[in-house]
């Protein structure tokens, strides 16, 4: 199932690119600078640990990233298009390498365990 979940979010990248590509052409620069943007949320840490983990879901949660894509393609509005675009080819790749939603550590995700706790895997 873990490999069948990558695959998808694979996929989901490869559609986040090629309508990026439609849509903005000419503006790799602008999705180069923006693509490790959702990650800044993890500077929400130094206020606390629990907003840093909700900060980093919610800027990663795919849901919310294709609300962004389906209200700025209907409402014409370019940038919040754009923005959910680079958003969503950062959090499918971000779930190809096995980084998934925040649970109650950064190292334990929907996904499983990783980082120095990847172990925990092999224990249930």
């Amino acid at each position: 199932m873990k490999y069948l979940l990558k695959l998808e979010s694979l996929g989901l990248f490869a559609l986040s690119i090629w309508a990026y590509m439609e849509f903005f052409p000419n503006q790799w620069g602008t999705f180069a600078w923006l693509i490790l943007a959702p990650d800044l949320s993890f500077l929400a840490v130094v206020l606390s640990k629990k907003l840093g983990l909700q900060a980093y879901n919610l800027f990663h949660h795919q849901g919310i990233i294709a609300l962004g894509i389906l209200l700025g393609g209907i409402g014409h509005i370019p940038l919040l298009l754009q923005i959910s675009l680079i958003f969503m080819a950062h959090s499918t790749i971000d779930r190809v390498l096995g980084y998934g939603l925040k649970l109650e550590s950064f190292e334990h995700t929907h996904l499983g365990w990783i980082g120095k706790s990847k172990f925990k895997n092999h224990e249930q």
